[in-house]
């Protein structure tokens, strides 16, 4: 028996790629806080994951309004289809080879809108199915042919099944599109394999196509094709040749830059947290009339300093909240505390967020704080309520080599806590603000580069050094949290854009 709710229709259908329910972070925050923010319509939610091993249990209490949920795994290959040789479909083989070939190149094509319909993908005289495309002759000479004209690779076993692996999932994607249940309209929480779902049922169906990127989907694939397990294990091999191990990374980051020109062209609204993501996604085949700002906000009272109570001096504690996971760069912030810690002895360093996302970087960040001698100071507290850990924190730091507009961040102004981060995403943004009138509010902290543990350590310490300085930044971050980074803000435009899309449905 399916153990997750089922409905005949919801008004908005939610598609999420490795994130709300079963994975904490800002993202899964925005969408639980989304549909609670909306009583008065009914939710669903496709979630989309590598293999169920990659995921433990649920993370979050389904809202009472999401009334259907469906979790699909494209890494579980289940029974492949039985072996025969089989000629198969010339022509939709041909536009598999054309869309192939357009990972190369910039700009939607023709092929690239063949293959959003879901009907390419059946076992009809018009479609290639699972098997056409595992065992036919033309696919075999598909793919011979693209590594013999592209490939610098000098394994055929590594491209063939480089290729089977890209394209695979597109099969699991196509039946989860004709057998989800109707919607008034459909809102992806990202490009990607959730975005290309969401452009075959906006198409399909001929239903409105919302999109939100918290982050870009292909920057983010970027970082993780660079820190994966195959280039770490092969990086011997990099070093001597680094051609031999680039192609196959730039295949798949062309891949996923392909899946988000699609969804970008399907999209009724294209919806980012601040300007220079809005400004990336034109760049990357966005159309810029369709696109939009729409800002993260939060309960600014529910984080507010208890009964309205001035602090006077930060407590020596500097606080990361996020998952230990190499994205959130966990190292640098233990280096940070370590140069801290001969500047202000009392100082602790509390890692707030799960830690079994990711074992083996978790391990290696507890070692490293062992070898730099600070294994006291750095407190691995696994999930905590944040609203408990705001107030015993002087500063929030944030050592992301990648973000969107992080909920952390105004959570923590909110709370009247300064934020010393990295320059990416809309961190700048969030600590000295936009308009001229924003900036007037002053710096609710500081920003420094990348991989900067210095830099992190010297804004940490004259803030917490400098109390008039954190004083300062404090009064700042309740003032920009208020004023432009609201809940009730962000709502508003999301009520606007769903009423917009549901309007023909429910008429």
């Amino acid at each position: 028996m399916d153990r997750f709710p089922k409905a005949g229709r919801v008004d908005i259908m939610l598609l999420l790629e490795g994130t709300f329910p079963y994975v904490s972070g800002g993202v899964s925050s925005w969408v639980d806080q989304l549909i609670r923010s909306f009583p008065e319509h009914s939710f669903g939610a496709v979630f989309i994951g590598s293999r169920p091993e990659d995921y433990g249990e649920q993370r979050y209490e389904l809202p009472p309004n999401l009334q259907h949920l469906e979790v699909h795994y494209l890494g579980e290959q289940g029974q492949a289809p039985m072996v025969r040789r089989r000629p198969g479909n010339p022509e939709k083989l041909e536009a598999m080879r054309a869309w192939h070939s357009s990972f190369l190149s910039r700009g939607a094509t023709d092929a690239e809108r063949k293959m959003v319909d879901p009907r390419f993908y059946r076992s009809s005289p018009d479609g290639v199915d699972y098997s056409q495309f595992l065992y036919s002759e033309y696919a075999w000479e598909f793919i011979t042919e693209m590594y013999q004209s592209r490939c610098t690779d000098p394994s055929f076993l590594d491209y063939f099944w480089t290729v089977r692996s890209m394209h695979g999932p597109l099969w699991r994607l196509a039946a989860i599109a004709e057998g989800l249940i109707p919607a008034g309209l459909y809102h992806a929480v990202s490009t990607g394999y959730a975005g290309f779902l969401g452009a075959m049922l906006g198409s399909s169906r001929k239903r409105p196509l919302l999109l939100s990127e918290h982050g870009i989907y292909t920057k983010e694939r970027r970082i993780d094709l660079l820190q994966s397990d195959w280039i770490r294990d092969n990086r011997e091999a990099l070093q001597k040749d680094p051609a031999e191990i680039s192609y196959y990374r730039t295949l798949w980051m062309r891949f996923f830059e392909t899946l988000g020109r699609i969804c970008y062209a399907v999209s009724d609204e294209i919806v980012s947290l601040y300007e220079g993501a809005r400004l990336r996604q034109v760049e990357d085949g966005a159309p810029e009339e369709r696109t939009r700002i729409i800002p993260n906000g939060i309960d600014v009272q529910r984080f507010a300093p208890a009964g309205g109570v001035e602090a006077t001096s930060p407590p020596p504690v500097v606080s990361l909240v996020g998952r230990v996971v190499p994205i959130k760069d966990i190292k640098t912030f233990i280096r940070t505390i370590r140069i801290m810690a001969d500047r202000i002895p009392e100082i602790e360093g509390w890692v707030v967020g799960p830690s079994d996302e990711d074992v083996d970087y978790a391990d290696e960040c507890r070692a490293l704080a062992e070898s730099l001698q600070v294994s006291e100071r750095v407190r691995f507290m696994g999930m905590r309520n944040v609203e408990e850990i705001y107030p015993e924190s002087g500063v929030i730091v944030l050592s992301s080599i990648s973000e969107g507009l992080p909920l952390v961040v105004i959570e923590a102004f909110a709370a009247g806590i300064p934020v010393v981060a990295t320059d990416v995403g809309a961190c700048s943004q969030l600590v000295y603000g936009v308009e001229p009138e924003d900036r007037e509010l002053g710096a609710a902290g500081a920003i420094v580069g990348i991989n900067d543990p210095k830099g992190l350590a010297d804004a940490s310490c004259e803030l917490l050094q400098t109390p008039v300085r954190w004083q300062a930044a404090r009064d700042a971050a309740l003032q920009r949290v208020r004023k432009y980074y609201t809940t009730e803000r962000m709502i508003t435009e999301y009520r606007k854009l769903y009423e917009k899309g549901l309007r023909q449905w429910q008429a």
